[in-house]
């Protein structure tokens, strides 16, 4: 039989005082691991599934959602008892995501005028990292994506930063094994990005020479945003100019990197 949980409402000061704090993590801890059952799954899930992901009774799951359900962090996605991620978690992630880019913007901003060039900052979504935020270098002859461009994670620098930060069996469920050839340069086969990943992994540095789009190269560094989740910064160029180049925009990136983490560490400790 379950333990009995707390509730996520308001309690009388003699109630909360009278669960222990171990149980009310614990609560916490079950809440977190439901809410990650769900990530991309848009139509749902029924809670016999969810209880079976999470490997809880079902009845445990059950309060646990109900109490979701009413902060709007899940919602109903079906008639028959299904349940989805709900608006209030859409809207807490979107603030987290614009509060990193205020914060991070100024330091793109140093780095391309040191480099006089783009800089890119990019988040992982599914299977691809999405460009929230550019700051455009002066230089004449460019490289420019919009914000909001979606890019492949095996043939571009800042998807194969983040890819370094993970394992093999985890890449493989994410983007398999076979990947599109998007130039004469793009590694198309599991074995292969995985030796490229691990000088990734040994330097802190990814590379797209040519592999992604033609005449363009890039180098990128992977890092963390106030949540945990997967965020990179790349410096995108075009061929012609990037030979030579190299050492100059991998040590402006790593400069950038932890200055960035700098400034999280002292917002978390203030």
């Amino acid at each position: 039989m379950d333990s009995i949980e707390p509730s996520f409402n308001a309690e009388s000061p003699a109630r909360a005082a009278s669960v222990p704090e171990k149980s009310q993590v614990q609560v916490i801890a079950r809440a977190a691991a439901i809410l990650r059952a769900l990530e991309d799954t848009p139509h749902g899930l029924s809670l016999g599934q969810i209880a079976r992901k999470v490997t809880l009774a079902r009845s445990t799951v059950q309060r646990i959602v109900a109490a979701l359900e009413a902060e709007k962090l899940l919602i109903a996605a079906s008639p028959t008892g299904r349940v989805r991620l709900g608006p209030a978690l859409l809207r807490l992630a979107a603030s987290v995501e614009t509060d990193f880019v205020a914060i991070a913007r100024p330091f793109l901003r140093e780095l391309s005028a040191e480099l006089r060039e783009t800089v890119d900052l990019s988040a992982l979504r599914k299977a691809n990292m999405v460009f929230i935020d550019q700051v455009v270098g002066p230089q004449r002859l460019r490289t420019v994506s919009a914000v909001g461009e979606l890019f492949p994670l095996h043939c571009s620098a800042p998807g194969k930063a983040t890819l370094a930060g993970m394992s093999g069996s985890d890449i493989e469920r994410l983007i398999g094994r076979h990947y599109e050839a998007r130039t004469a340069h793009t590694i198309t086969g599991h074995a292969a990005l995985e030796r490229d990943l691990q000088r990734v992994r040994a330097t802190g540095l990814a590379f797209d020479r040519e592999e992604h789009s033609e005449g363009i190269c890039a180098v990128a560094v992977a890092l963390r945003d106030p949540m945990g989740n997967a965020v990179s910064i790349s410096v995108p160029v075009p061929s012609q100019r990037f030979a030579g180049r190299e050492d100059e925009i991998a040590e402006g990136l790593r400069r950038t990197r932890a200055a960035i983490e700098d400034r999280l560490a002292m917002m978390t400790e203030s």
